[in-house]
C-alpha cells in the first residue's frame, strides 16, 4: 500500500515509529510491517512510500525481498572472508566457459 504521511515541526518520521503505528492501527504484530521507499516533499512536512503487511512472518519471510529481511534483523549475511572471495575469483580466472560458471556456483 502507498501511504501518505503529514509530519510538520518535524524532519521526519523513523520507519521503526512507522511501523508500530501501522502495527497499531492493523491490530497485527509489527515484525509483519515493512515499510520501505519514502520521499520527503519538497518543503518538508509530507513523505509519502510504501508498507506491506503480511499475514504472518513465514510469509513475510518467503516472499519479502533477503535486504529488507537483514534489515529487520530476521536473516543474516553469511559473507565469505576476503581471502576465500580472491581465491575463487583467481581460481575462477582459469577456467572458461560453462565451467567458470559451475565453479562460481558451487564454491558458493
Amino acid at each position: 500500500m502507498v501511504v501518505d504521511i503529514i509530519h510538520p515541526a518535524r524532519a521526519n518520521i523513523s520507519k521503526d515509529e512507522l511501523r508500530e503505528k501501522l502495527a497499531k492501527m492493523y491490530k497485527v504484530d509489527k515484525e509483519v510491517v515493512f515499510v520501505f521507499g519514502f520521499r520527503t516533499a519538497f518543503g518538508g512536512g509530507k513523505s509519502t512510500g510504501f508498507a506491506l503487511i503480511y499475514d504472518n512472518l513465514e510469509s513475510a519471510k518467503k516472499f519479502e525481498p533477503k535486504y529488507r529481511l537483514v534489515r529487520h534483523g530476521l536473516m543474516e549475511i553469511k559473507k565469505a572472508s576476503r581471502k576465500q572471495r580472491k581465491e575463487r575469483k583467481n581460481r575462477s580466472k582459469k577456467l572458461r566457459g560453462t565451467k567458470k560458471v559451475k565453479a562460481a556456483v558451487a564454491k558458493k
